[in-house]
């Protein structure tokens, strides 16, 4: 069994594949500090809660934005699991190529994201990650990762609301009835979640200008990704484990 961690700003995503199969997933809070005893028990606890014998890992790849916890997260795979894990960094075999002006720049989960966008669709692909970040990845049909947009993500946004005003108050994520708001908290996840999809529709109609790929497919992941992707017609598709695919694509094309 294969143990894939992709661990962003706010979570640490976990899955656990048999084979080509995804056999769980469970979640850990990133942003809490952790040492690797710490780390290694909540790993062991919660693949124990989802059925899985720890014995039956043999392998474990991890892609991470948090450069800050990887010390301890590795040290815990190596001593409640025995294994060294793959870490998703220059010099792994990915299968695309990052043709940019500093490779070293574009961010893991990214690239793993781009990766199993090219693998499962192929390309021409723009790859959408509604997570911390909105983030809106270019992938060719020749697999070359050419370009990468980086914007806020919603709940940066909402978070900016309530915290950068007075009376604002902290409000729940969600799609509202209607653009037409008159209350506040109505009012907020207007402007928060059209203002979202009218970020995102633009960006892929520039980039299908720019780029001249009218016939680009669009893919959308991450936590918020459903959401928007079921409110406008220009996401072909939401696939909600794509960075978890991805993590399998690559362990596969290094083992």
């Amino acid at each position: 069994m294969l143990l894939v961690l992709d661990v962003g700003n706010t979570n640490i995503t976990c899955g656990v594949y048999d084979g080509e199969k995804l056999s769980c997933t469970f979640r850990m809070m990133s942003k809490t500090p952790r040492t690797s005893d710490e780390f290694g028990s909540e790993i062991c606890e919660l693949a124990g809660r989802n059925g899985v014998e720890l014995s039956d890992i043999d392998g474990v790849i991890i892609a991470s934005v948090v450069p800050n916890i990887m010390h301890s997260l590795t040290a815990s795979i190596r001593k409640y699991l025995d294994i060294k894990p793959l870490v998703v960094g220059p010099g792994i075999k990915t299968g695309i190529r990052i043709d940019t002006p500093n490779p070293k720049e574009i961010g893991p989960d990214r690239i793993v994201d781009a990766v199993a966008a090219y693998e499962i669709y192929g390309g021409p692909i723009l790859v959408l990650d509604f997570g911390t970040a909105t983030t809106y990845d270019l992938v060719t049909g020749d697999g070359r990762f050419t370009v990468g947009i980086t914007a806020p993500g919603v709940k940066i946004s909402a978070e900016a609301l309530w915290t950068g005003t007075a009376k604002l108050p902290e409000i729940e994520i969600e799609m509202p009835k209607s653009i037409l708001a008159n209350d506040t908290i109505w009012s907020m996840q207007a402007g928060l979640m059209y203002g979202q999809i009218g970020q995102t529709e633009y960006i892929i109609k520039q980039v299908k200008k720019e780029t001249g790929y009218d016939k680009l497919k669009v893919v959308a992941t991450g936590g918020l990704g459903r959401l928007i992707s079921n409110e406008t017609d220009m996401i072909d598709e939401y696939n909600s484990d794509l960075t978890l695919e991805g993590l399998r694509l690559i362990y596969a094309k290094n083992r």
